[in-house]
């Protein structure tokens, strides 16, 4: 069975529910945290068409996520992000101004009130989160070095409000689990490691009860499709040309 298609996503949904955790939304999580709980998270990188699909195996599944859409056209659909705010779906805003305004923190600060403005219009946002724009020299992180998220009404942003060795966080980045090691940004400090690489190997984990009681999984519907050409484009054509530069800078960066 090949990884990251829509029903092995419906499996990894059953196998977290039977291992007894429960879902909250970034938003939710932050407002009232569950002891034994999973955050599914999405980064709707490219081909929102992917989120909606992943939005409705989720309400068949009777769990909710949390949905960060970019301003770029590869992200945004007006129509697809009305359709999951309907499904009871959070939506947040999946930030890159300071690398969009290329350093300039007065540019970046005015662009990042109008867009989450924008994304308020659809959802009463309270949560964001960076894109990584790995080939990018700035770290949209960067921005608040000099202005506080917190005086537009966001209550966090996962990388700089959540303690990742308490809780375990896991990225489909580079179709492949562990695939963070070789991530630019899209990877966080912590002391919590297990030996996943595959969907298959965490559902493993689920049943054999060997995870912590608190995760985030960092899931991009770009990845997932049950179409066999879809599904070998993103894979041989978009994903591993993309994974090998991503090392390649990443390498040139230490140097």
């Amino acid at each position: 069975m090949k990884d990251f298609t829509f029903e092995v996503y419906k499996m990894l949904l059953t196998s977290l529910k039977e291992a007894g955790y429960a879902f909250q939304t970034v938003e939710e999580y932050f407002t009232a945290p569950l002891p034994k709980v999973v955050i599914l998270r999405h980064d709707v990188d490219s081909w929102p068409i992917n989120a909606l699909q992943m939005a409705s195996i989720e309400v068949q599944a009777g769990v909710k996520a949390t949905y960060y859409f970019r301003t770029s056209p590869l992200s945004y659909d007006s129509l697809i992000i009305r359709k999951i705010v309907g499904m009871s779906h959070e939506i947040g805003y999946h930030y890159e101004d300071l690398a969009s305004c290329n350093g300039n923190q007065t540019k970046a600060i005015q662009s990042f009130v109008r867009n989450l403005k924008l994304f308020r219009s659809y959802y009463p946002v309270k949560t964001i989160a960076m894109h990584g724009r790995p080939l990018s020299k700035w770290d949209n992180l960067d921005l608040w070095k000099k202005h506080d998220f917190k005086e537009f009404n966001i209550i966090g942003e996962p990388y700089l409000s959540l303690d990742f060795n308490k809780m375990l966080y896991l990225t489909d980045t580079g179709n492949c689990w562990d695939g963070d090691k070789y991530s630019i940004r899209d990877n966080v400090k912590t002391s919590i490691k297990f030996n996943i690489h595959t969907t298959f190997d965490l559902i493993y984990h689920l049943q054999q009860d060997l995870l912590p009681a608190q995760m985030m999984l960092n899931i991009h519907p770009a990845r997932w499709n049950d179409n066999p050409l879809k599904w070998f484009i993103r894979y041989y054509i978009l994903t591993l040309p993309k994974y090998q530069t991503k090392k390649w800078v990443k390498a040139w960066r230490k140097k």
